[in-house]
């Protein structure tokens, strides 16, 4: 009889963390180990290294962020911390006890001035310190360990925690209006499929390492996102196009951030569906 193999889940009580956390039940193959930042903090590294060698991990994959993008531009040294430096020490432990990293990062390692969603092979040039933290944290993770698979997704929520989704979803039952940007585009991604794609590419026979983006099917505006949103709570609240410059923010955004997820699709077979289906299915778990 094989032993069951293990996967350690860090950053287990964010919203991502959470959704493997819905899935341990359905793959029942392998045994998940999960740690928050509280229980154990990707920046200790001794502490890390202690953990591998006591539970023999097989895959990390790493949902321990820094995700503030406004609070980055100032709080610069901890973003590099938690985004460079710690996924660096991270891929060289899993190196060293022969692990698979799977890392996530952002459609904000691109500037958004294409009209043509990026794929992986795309120049990379952050806006953002946010986006640079995360691009280097990307090169920090390969360059420490090639048996490292990258994710790129964007516009990430969830029923679990702070995100687009939840803020609207409070804003609508509070407020008779809001003003959400028309001239950000993107694709939004429901953390509940990006996690079952994950585990799909671990279960898949295939060697899992290099980059890859995923997101929902579909390329559109917050403003779209919040009307939709809108929509299938059927609030009333009106929700008002503004534009970026009507909303400064600390932070910097491209304004156009799709990515091409192509590749993933190819390599693992993976049926990705679209936005308002992922929308749909996240809305009703939170309103049931």
């Amino acid at each position: 009889m094989t032993s069951k193999k293990n996967i350690l889940v860090t950053g287990a009580n964010g919203q991502l963390g959470m959704e493997f956390r819905q899935l341990e039940s359905l793959f029942t193959d392998y045994r998940f180990l999960f740690v928050s930042k509280d229980e154990l903090s990707i920046t200790d590294k001794a502490a890390f290294e202690k953990y591998f060698t006591d539970h023999n991990i097989d895959y990390c994959i790493n949902c321990a962020a820094y995700t503030a993008v406004d609070k980055a531009e100032t709080e610069k040294e901890v973003a590099v911390e938690i985004n460079v430096t710690a996924v660096g020490h991270l891929a060289a432990i899993c190196k060293k006890n022969n692990s698979t990293l799977i890392h996530f990062s952002t459609d904000y390692v691109f500037d958004g001035t294409t009209k043509i969603p990026y794929s992986e092979n795309s120049l990379t040039n952050p806006v953002n310190f946010y986006g640079q933290t995360k691009l280097d944290g990307e090169g920090l993770a390969l360059n420490n360990n090639e048996n490292t698979l990258i994710i790129r997704t964007s516009w990430v929520y969830s029923s679990h925690g702070k995100n687009f989704v939840t803020t609207m979803l409070r804003l609508m039952c509070e407020k008779e209006s809001v003003g959400v940007v028309d001239d950000q585009f993107g694709c939004p991604t429901y953390a509940a499929q990006l996690a079952v794609a994950v585990m799909t590419i671990i279960n898949s026979s295939k060697t899992a390492t290099g980059t890859y983006h995923y997101c929902n099917e579909g390329i559109i505006s917050w403003y779209d996102f919040a009307c939709e949103i809108k929509k299938l709570i059927n609030s009333k609240c009106v929700v008002n196009a503004i534009s970026t410059s009507s909303y400064p923010t600390p932070a910097k955004r491209p304004h156009f951030s799709a990515l091409d997820t192509q590749k993933i699709q190819a390599d693992y077979q993976l049926q990705i569906p679209a936005w308002k289906l992922g929308l749909a299915d996240c809305i009703k778990l939170m309103t049931l």
